[in-house]
């Protein structure tokens, strides 16, 4: 199937679970605490990648599937097709009404994203991007900015049930926001991936990241003209948890 033909597919299928999101109710009775603290998992998570899984493997038969609620599943995705998908990014929004979440799905080749498309219901914003192709939002081409880091807003991301990481993970952000303009926190690592992207935003940084939560949006920001990598600048891989920088091409990187 083409690409083209393939994106077209997918984008309708997350469409279609976005209007579970935004249908939702009676959530604060859906809500699961999973290993951690403030680490939430809800019925509609599940949902969602129920959904998901069924639908999007029609379109790619024989593709590993690694979902963010497949904890036990150890999915191989360096050999073939894969989609690595996070059916509700920014769950804890989610679950107070926060209104922003999204729904992530990437199509990886031999282990690296080719296709991501990232579905924000609330705002109704459908970023995606075909490898070598430019990244798009609502269809309209987009790319990040050209500003420096000094005229950049700084955004991170840091999680309660990464205990050990928070004062690490703020040092290094009041280290950027000193040098930088403004700073945000959205709670969801694949919007503020989109956010580089689109030029909203500058800089991103996490400390502890899964491949479902950025696998779709670091070929965004990469299409969009944006760099990624870890701390150090060197290359992402989407088969285990790191860190993860986003960033326009202006943007250096700081010593830590």
């Amino acid at each position: 199937m083409q690409k083209e033909i393939l994106l077209q597919k997918i984008t309708e299928i997350v469409h279609e679970c976005g209007t579970i999101l935004l249908s939702a109710d009676d959530v604060q009775r859906r809500i699961h605490q999973k290993e951690g603290k403030g680490n939430f998992v809800t019925d509609y998570d599940s949902r969602v990648q129920e959904i998901l899984e069924k639908q999007l493997l029609e379109l790619v038969p024989g593709a590993a599937f690694l979902g963010e609620e497949d904890q036990m599943d150890h999915s191989d995705i360096s050999n073939g097709y894969a989609f690595i998908v996070d059916p509700i990014d920014g769950t804890a929004n989610f679950t107070r009404g926060y209104n922003a979440s999204c729904i992530s799905v990437a199509l990886a080749l031999d282990g690296f994203p080719i296709l991501g498309v990232i579905y924000n219901p609330y705002s109704r914003e459908t970023y995606h991007a075909i490898k070598g192709k430019g990244a798009y939002l609502n269809g309209k081409q987009i790319h990040t900015s050209d500003r420096t880091l000094a005229e950049g807003l700084i955004l991170f991301g840091t999680a309660p049930y990464h205990a050990e990481l928070t004062r690490k993970s703020f040092e290094i952000a009041y280290r950027y926001m000193s040098q930088a303009q403004d700073l945000r926190r959205s709670g969801s690592a694949a919007l503020d991936l989109c956010m580089v992207a689109s030029g909203r935003a500058e800089f991103y940084f996490e400390l502890e990241l899964c491949p479902w939560d950025y696998a779709a949006g670091a070929l965004i920001v990469e299409e969009a003209g944006g760099l990624t990598g870890d701390l150090q600048g060197n290359p992402l891989t989407y088969d285990r948890k790191q860190t993860m920088t986003a960033r326009a091409p202006r943007v250096e990187l700081l010593e830590l």
